[in-house]
């Protein structure tokens, strides 16, 4: 029943925020709400028994005719995007208390219906349970962006809106083709059990199509390269709270997908198209730390700076060893805290300059300690400095690929040098040298500001110093899938 709450929780607490309306005291609803949640799956977490199974879990009937259930549970796979999810919205939700946005009812359960979906898509059980929540998290970002976005908000938001629901359609076509598969029961119903979808032995040429719907639907929401230009537009033109959800959740689910659906169902399809898939992820990798080096406004540098490392995310699922496997899931969990951070470092410094452009800023550091220290902090993290949390899960990914293909490892490697060169530069940039006329007055962290951060900063560290108190978490599930995928494999040939 745990799960349950999880999901909706948040859809009552949005609800309610809706109804009371533009109160005084919208944003301490919001936050409060949101901290229940936290603490709802910090226990989840806390007491999960490293396994295979799902824990948590409810089932009920949903369309009963068909054998949909409304199904949903957490394991081994799920549960670290599950304590992300819950972790980072009650700081997002922090980050804007020195903001006042019109409609804050509204926009604050938008927010907050979002992480309700995000929660059923890294919890649900059942296929097409999977891609009711997979679209309900589009529509919440789509009117936040929409909304509260930039001056070019409209297009942007509309290309976003397109790309995303063009790929979805692929994963629709592809489940429903899946559970006329499964066998009818006695009712003469199929099922449409993830886990049943797994026992599946589909044609090679079946796997090869459901493959690439997959991979199209879960590419585009990561993004993957050439997948992705929609993304930093995006990114930019939504309100800095939206651009966290985004980058620091929303794209999860498509790594998610990739480790759910693709990797046990297809196996056969991944030996086929598994190697064009990598090398996308590669090249993904190269293109946004080198678009990355080229940019000079921060919030779009973060943004080429997150697609970067989420194709070494996907090359680690690619490479299907357990440690790249192992190494994609610590990633998206250390990931989600370190763009959130940089995204929040990134308007704290537009709120009091009022510009994100590098040549225009410097010599903050003069008068800000606290934001110097946090901010190189995160900035670490981000460029996988030993003992920080970005080195755990880049080191496993990098380890994974390299076991793939040498010669892929080798190339996928210089994200590390890339990402060292445009977060450096950003800092030093933005930080040092002379005062602008924009940064002569510059202030520091307010006290909301220092409670989003230090949290962040904390976890940074957690993860770096004791990261056996997440892998050991994930091992038994991902040493289960992959013993699943190798068996599979050889069953079928």
């Amino acid at each position: 029943m745990l799960t349950l709450f999880l999901i909706l929780f948040p859809v009552v607490a949005a609800t309610l925020i809706l109804l009371i309306g533009g109160s005084e005291r919208t944003k301490q609803i919001a936050l409060v709400a949101t901290l229940v949640e936290l603490a709802g799956a910090g226990y989840a977490f806390a007491v999960f028994k490293p396994d295979a199974t799902s824990q948590f879990a409810f089932d009920y009937p949903w369309i009963g005719s068909l054998g949909i259930r409304f199904s949903a549970g957490i394991d081994g796979i799920s549960v670290l995007l599950v304590l992300l999810t819950g972790l980072l919205v009650p700081f997002i939700v922090l980050s804007t208390f020195n903001r006042n946005y019109p409609r804050p009812a509204t926009f604050y359960a938008l927010m907050i219906y979002m992480q309700a979906a995000l929660m059923g898509v890294f919890t649900a059980r059942d296929g097409f349970l999977f891609y009711l929540f997979f679209e309900a998290a589009l529509i919440p970002i789509y009117f936040l962006a929409a909304m509260w976005g930039g001056e070019n908000r409209v297009p942007v938001t509309f290309k976003f809106f397109i790309y995303t629901i063009f790929g979805s359609l692929f994963m629709l076509v592809a489940l429903v083709y899946l559970y006329y598969q499964t066998p009818a029961t006695a009712g003469a119903t199929h099922s449409a059990a993830i886990v049943d979808f797994y026992k599946l032995k589909l044609t090679p040429e079946a796997q090869n199509w459901v493959f690439w719907a997959f991979f199209i639907a879960f590419a585009i929401k990561m993004p993957v390269f050439p997948f992705h230009t929609w993304q930093p537009d995006t990114y930019v033109e939504s309100p800095t709270p939206a651009t966290m959800l985004l980058a620091g959740i929303m794209l999860k689910m498509g790594v998610y997908g990739l480790i759910r659906f693709i990797l046990p169902i297809v196996p056969l399809g991944m030996e086929t198209w598994g190697k064009t898939a990598i090398i996308l992820s590669v090249i993904g990798i190269l293109y946004g730390a080198i678009i990355a080096i080229r940019q000079r406004d921060m919030k779009r540098l973060i943004a080429y700076s997150s697609f970067s490392h989420v194709g070494l995310m996907a090359a680690g699922v690619f490479s299907q060893t357990e440690t790249g496997m192992q190494g994609a899931l610590v990633q998206m969990l250390a990931h989600g805290i370190n763009v959130v951070g940089m995204f929040f470092v990134a308007d704290v410094i537009f709120s009091r300059a009022n510009t994100r452009q590098l040549d225009q800023l410097g010599g903050i550091t003069q008068s800000t300690p606290k934001l110097t220290v946090y901010f190189m902090i995160m900035l670490l993290g981000s460029v996988a400095l030993p003992l920080t949390n970005g080195f755990v899960g880049e080191f496993l990914l990098l380890h994974g690929v390299y076991t793939y293909n040498p010669y892929l490892g080798l190339a996928a490697g210089f994200t590390i040098i890339f990402g060292a060169v445009y977060m450096l530069r950003m800092f030093q940039k933005s930080m040092f040298g002379a005062t602008t006329s924009r940064t002569e007055s510059f202030a520091d962290l307010t006290t909301s500001e220092s409670w989003v951060l230090i949290p962040l900063v904390f976890m940074v560290f957690w993860i770096g110093i004791y990261p056996h108190s997440f892998l050991n978490v994930t091992e038994p599930a991902v040493a289960n899938l992959m013993k699943y995928i190798g068996t599979t494999a050889v069953s079928m040939k």
